[in-house]
């Protein structure tokens, strides 16, 4: 079978390349699925360069989320069939024809749910509900969010509204605001304007903003952390700009503010089973009424791999690009 594979760590669109593998069989409690499509993440490629919180042995593998067909069954699976539609968000070497995961982390996917949603929707949207759901917010509460434009910024604002939460996103340029009204959301800020703080006031109205949720890293979180009310919480979920906080220390004593991460493969893992659930089917529920959107901004190969990186890297890209067998 084609799988991607890379002998050193390095620039995704240089290091890896296609190579035949044996088809690998599923063992106990196992399930073996052919690949339909999978999305390229920050992480995935973060993994590849060598820079992401998990590094795996050489030659390695890549891509961890997928949708796929169930392909073979090891001994003792009984809850999945062969032909069912599956999605997982947390198996390592996605990227192949062929896969085998554990059974008990596949998720079955509707029949209504299309295929290039299915594909995405774990690692993102369930990372985006997840935290939502762990920030304790309730309807009518205040949220503010920097790269509002990025992929989980759009899934923070949509879900957030629909729990009728007040979600405020900071872009870097005026551009982005009309960007993202164009796609229905709202409450969006350009902080390439001096006054924009002034313009979050007259949003706001003055109400105290309690949880901010950083995904830049660097100036831009002290940003957000300059927003926030008295005894607020930035919680810290990327670092697209700066592996660094650039913070004053001003902000944290005198709002006696708290600083927290946010891993969403570890809280995933560690979530319970019956949480895990409610906020799968509330995903389903988002995507089927349309509240929740996942464009997908191209397709390509898995031997296309050097062009979908490219156009994953693409400034101002909407939607995921997934890559197919």
């Amino acid at each position: 079978m084609k799988t991607l594979i890379h002998n050193t760590f390095g620039d995704p669109a240089e290091v890896l390349s296609v190579e035949e593998r044996p088809v690998p069989e599923p063992g106990p409690g196992e399930v073996r699925v052919r690949m339909l499509l999978s999305p390229i993440h920050n992480h995935d490629l973060w993994t590849v360069r060598g820079t992401y919180g998990f590094k795996p042995e050489l030659p390695a593998q890549a891509g961890t989320e997928a949708l796929g067909v169930v392909d073979a069954l090891g001994d003792g699976v009984d809850q999945l069939t062969v032909g069912q539609r599956v999605v997982t968000g947390g198996t390592f070497g996605v990227w192949a024809e062929y896969f085998v995961t554990g059974a008990a982390g596949l998720i079955p996917v509707p029949e209504a749910l299309p295929d290039e949603s299915a594909a995405q929707l774990v690692a993102m949207p369930f990372s985006a509900i997840s935290l939502i759901d762990s920030l304790g917010l309730r309807e009518g509460d205040w949220l503010i969010q920097n790269a509002a434009n990025g992929a989980v910024g759009r899934m923070v604002a949509q879900l957030g509204a629909a729990r009728g939460l007040n979600v405020v996103g900071l872009v870097r340029r005026a551009a982005g605001v009309e960007e993202l009204r164009g796609q229905g959301i709202g409450n969006i800020i350009a902080t390439d304007s001096d006054d924009w703080r002034d313009r979050l006031t007259e949003l706001t109205g003055g109400a105290p903003i309690s949880v901010g949720v950083d995904s830049v890293g660097g100036s831009a979180a002290g940003d957000v952390l300059s927003a926030l009310a008295v005894n607020g919480t930035l919680v810290v979920f990327g670092a697209m700009a700066s592996p660094t906080l650039e913070l004053a220390s001003g902000d944290i004593i005198f709002k006696q503010a708290s600083v927290k991460g946010f891993w969403g493969s570890v809280v995933s893992r560690e979530m319970p089973a019956d949480q895990r659930g409610r906020l799968f089917q509330e995903l389903f529920a988002r995507l089927q009424d349309g509240t929740l959107t996942l464009p997908v901004a191209g397709i390509h190969s898995l031997d296309d791999i050097a062009a979908a990186v490219a156009a994953s890297g693409e400034p101002g890209r909407v939607g995921k690009v997934l890559l197919r067998p």
